[in-house]
This record gives C-alpha cells, structure tokens and sequence, in this order.
C-alpha cells in the first residue's frame, strides 16, 4: 500500500500528470472508442476508468500472480479515491 500511494504520488504523478486530468482524457477516448455500444448520451467517467484498469490488474493476477498486479491494482484503487474526493468538493 505504502509503495502504491509513493507511486502514485511521485513518480508517476510526475510522468503522467493531474490524476483527474489524465483519466478524464482516456475516458473521453474510451467513450469514443466505445460510442457505438454505450447508450445515447452516456459515457466513460474517470472514475470508471480507474475501476477498470484496477479490475484488468486484478484479472492479471488471478491469472499470473505478480506482485506488480496487486500494486498498481492498489495505486488505482488509490487514484478512484482520490478521483471521488476531488469530485464531491
């Protein structure tokens, strides 16, 4: 957890930027990607991104363990929080 939340907040936040701002523009990828398949109107939200990618990194490890899938499955557990809080303020 503790190596999940330094990534998060350093170096990757670093490299990536804005954690809001970054999942917010895959999700506007993702909704465009997926816009014959989501219903009129509706679309990807950035909080639904950091569930997904938490959610291939769980798929991952039931498939091959590796202590990296259950880190960055943390650390985007970590971003949704984050993602939560700045969008109930």
């Amino acid at each position: 957890m503790k190596e999940a939340w330094a990534l998060t907040h350093g170096d990757r936040r670093e490299a990536y930027g804005d954690a809001r701002q970054t999942f917010s523009a895959y999700a506007m990828v993702w909704s465009g990607l997926l816009r014959q398949k989501l219903k009129p109107g509706v679309t990807i939200s950035a909080e639904d991104v950091t569930l997904m990618m938490a959610a291939l990194k769980l798929c991952r490890e039931s498939n091959a363990p590796r202590r990296d899938n259950v880190v960055d499955a943390h650390g985007y557990l970590v971003l949704h929080a984050e993602i939560l809080g700045e969008s109930q303020s």
